[in-house]
């Protein structure tokens, strides 16, 4: 009778990747070559394998999610990226544009005064018309409904944004925006990382080294960053392996990026609807090269919004230690009910329930991975 461990490494021999796993295991530095053969590798099960020694050197059993409530502040957008089925131009037919008052944010926070909430994920469109002050509003707002979250904020794309309408610099714009509430950025708008993809779908977005540029200043504000990586419509193998490159050389450089989130992209209602739909394949796979590569970086989540639940929790033995978290609304990708999900939230117990199914061990977090006592020692 062999272990399950003595099956899992049997497929990783058989599949050629005994080097891989060895160097994964041993916290070894994996090259551009490595990450390509990873990625070509027919045998999922051998690539989760090697990706899984990774997770647990660095994270054990543990699996972490966090009380969390996106707010997308608006669905106006001046960008044209080919893959975005959320934005509205105003000039445009379809569904009404929308713009949320900071009012409108204190009111939603507030909504619910009794549910815990740890972070406050609050992204939006590009809208050009929108001065420095509507941004500072809505992070007072969120602070003053509820000060006890972080308030993660705009991307690096929309970082830079405000601080063109403001014409200021961008550390002058970060103090002023970290002055009013901002705790932490999204990883948002890098998609991936290449000159080509970038030409191809978003021309009138960051370049990639104006992102990276961005995410330096970031940095040297003091402030925590996740990164992303939308996968799944034009971009090539290689191109992907060199998107996570580009973000370990990054995180060799400034140390502050916290978690990367491997996103599948969905075509349905987008410019790129001909394209095949995301599969769990290709998901598992994500995580666990992301995980196999970033050996500087201690978490890779997997969104169970848009990868379903099932498929996250498989990706927690692919390299996944973070399942996100809550969530209550989230509309960039697809309204609720598709993906024949109905509904885009999941209580604690539910995400904790999850986690213990697929084998592993809950961990509540805040917004830096800190762990966060459970709830029924929580008076706040």
């Amino acid at each position: 009778m062999h272990s399950a461990a003595d099956v899992a490494l049997a497929a990783v021999e058989r599949a050629g990747l005994t080097d891989l796993y060895a160097k994964t295991f041993d916290g070894a530095r994996l090259g551009r070559e490595d990450g390509l053969r990873l990625m070509a590798c027919p045998d999922l099960a051998a690539v989760g394998t090697v990706a899984n020694a990774a997770r647990e050197r660095l994270n054990g059993d543990q699996t972490y999610y966090i009380l969390n409530r996106h707010v997308n502040y608006t669905n106006v957008c001046n960008k044209g990226c080919r893959f975005c089925y959320f934005a509205r131009n105003p000039k445009d037919g379809g569904p009404t544009p929308y713009l949320l008052t900071a009012d409108d944010v204190y009111a939603a926070l507030t909504a619910r005064p009794d549910e815990r909430l740890s972070e406050i994920h609050m992204v939006g469109g590009i809208d050009p018309r929108l001065p420095l002050e509507y941004y500072i509003d809505l992070l007072r707002a969120a602070k003053r409904a509820r000060p006890e979250a972080c308030v993660k904020a705009f991307t690096a794309v929309e970082i830079d944004q405000i601080a063109r309408v403001a014409d200021r610099p961008v550390p002058e714009t970060l103090e002023l925006l970290m002055e009013a509430g901002l705790g932490a950025v999204p990883g948002g708008g890098a998609e991936v990382l290449s000159d080509r993809v970038h030409g191809l779908l978003h021309p009138n977005k960051l370049t990639p080294s104006q992102w990276i540029d961005i995410s330096r200043h970031v940095a040297a504000a003091g402030l925590p960053q996740y990164a992303t990586m939308l996968f799944g419509h034009v971009e090539t193998p290689e191109e992907r392996v060199d998107h996570l490159l580009a973000l370990r050389a990054l995180q060799d450089e400034t140390g502050h990026l916290l978690a990367l989130t491997p996103l599948a992209f969905h075509p349905e209602g987008t410019y790129l609807s001909h394209l095949a739909a995301p599969t769990g394949i290709d998901d598992l796979r994500m995580a666990a090269v992301s995980r196999a590569l970033l050996d500087n970086l201690a978490h890779i989540k997997s969104f169970w919004v848009m990868s379903t639940v099932q498929v996250s929790q498989i990706s927690l033995w692919y390299g996944a230690d973070d399942i996100d978290g809550t969530v209550q609304e989230y509309e960039i990708t697809f309204p609720e009910g598709r993906l024949g999900q109905t509904s885009q939230s999941l209580s604690r117990l539910e995400l904790e329930a999850l986690i213990t199914e697929a084998g592993r061990v809950p961990v509540e977090r805040d917004t830096l991975y800190r762990p966060v006592a459970p709830a029924e020692a929580w008076h706040g």
